[in-house]
């Protein structure tokens, strides 16, 4: 991908960002999805002040958008471009959507500078007994859950 289209891609991705930052929709964060040949599929920023969900981080709603707009899951291809490194949720979807290549602007120690809790999580991941003050995680009746995985995998469903 040309620097060029990166550089104007991230700059939409910033334009966004700022425009909902000031509206109090959400904060500093913007992301854009490319497809292969350098279309752009979406442009996102954080909507969760205004969604009132802690999941409409802008690399989310970009996938969700792109997802859409190409009718699939799988973003095969597609790279994302973001104001930041993405948190350790986007991360995952990042993973999930099969996006390969990702570029981002603001490094984890900007957001945790002016107060985002990025590196908590990241913390918990290494070692999730620092956290059970915070959160507990409890196996609670395996039994009755395990049939829906083996009927899952029986039926020859897709493995997303």
């Amino acid at each position: 991908m040309e620097i060029s289209t990166l550089e104007s891609v991230l700059n939409q991705a910033i334009t966004q960002a700022r425009q909902t930052m000031n509206e109090n929709i959400g904060g500093p964060f913007g992301a854009a999805i490319l497809s292969e040949d350098g279309r752009v599929l979406s442009i996102a920023s954080n909507t969760v002040l205004r969604d009132h969900d802690p999941t409409a981080h802008a690399e989310i709603n970009a996938i969700r958008q792109a997802g859409a707009l190409l009718g699939t899951h799988d973003l095969t291809g597609c790279i994302l471009i973001a104001t930041a490194y993405p948190c350790p949720m986007c991360f995952s979807a990042i993973i999930w959507a099969n996006i390969k290549e990702v570029y981002f602007g603001a490094r984890p120690q900007d957001a945790a500078v002016i107060g985002f809790r990025d590196d908590n999580i990241y913390d918990c991941f290494r070692d999730a007994s620092k956290f059970e003050h915070i959160i507990q995680l409890k196996e609670f009746n395996r039994e009755a859950c395990l049939p829906l995985f083996s009927e899952y995998q029986t039926m020859s469903k897709q493995i997303y």
